[in-house]
């Protein structure tokens, strides 16, 4: 098994691509810490043993690893490769507990009734322009509302902790949002 490793815009974190299906059809899980992955996560529980882990993000092709300050990825790296190639090549599950598992990472949205075609139109545009790209980076992006205009996103994996996600979600979504619908004024991180 090969597995390749790509750079992403966050230092702390890199992006391990296994070359084949991580969750599959678009899916995506956030770990923050062990306790997070435990019971859950068979990969991610064997890549927070890794001393230096920080955070494992798990995408529909790839998985995400941060790691502490005090290591450097040359240190750290070929324990993180090892986990991953170990658990694949023993045919282990990537997640446990079903639909209740990849549904656990999201929160209550939040947008009045009468908005609900512009939340379509929004969700559409994150979906087919924004998540392929902010993926390639090794991260996602997650809806959390939109309220007189404001659109409320968070940022994870890679992109959670990333010096520029501030500038993506102002520059680049934001924009992006404005130009195909009116009546986006604004674009926030969802706290």
């Amino acid at each position: 098994m090969f597995i390749q490793t790509e750079q992403t815009p966050n230092p702390a974190t890199l992006k391990f691509l296994p070359g084949r299906a991580v969750l599959g059809d678009g899916g995506a899980e956030d770990f923050q810490k062990a306790e997070d992955a435990a019971g859950r996560s068979p990969l991610a529980e064997a890549l927070f043993d890794v001393d230096g882990v920080t955070g494992v993000f798990l995408g529909s092709d790839f998985v995400s690893v941060s790691k502490s300050d005090e290591l450097e990825w040359y240190v750290l790296k070929p324990a993180v490769l090892g986990a991953i190639m170990q658990h694949f090549t023993a045919g282990r599950d990537v997640m446990t507990g079903g639909a209740d598992a990849a549904d656990a990472s999201g929160d209550e949205t939040r947008f009045a009734e009468e908005d609900a075609e512009v939340v379509g139109q929004i969700k559409e545009l994150l979906e087919t322009r924004v998540r392929p790209a902010v993926a390639q980076d090794g991260g996602d992006i997650v809806f959390h509302g939109f309220e007189q205009g404001v659109v409320y996103l968070s940022m994870r994996g890679a992109c959670a902790g990333c010096p520029s996600s501030t500038a993506t979600l102002k520059m680049g979504i934001e924009n992006m949002l404005r130009h195909y619908i009116p009546e986006v004024t604004e674009v926030r991180a969802a706290g």
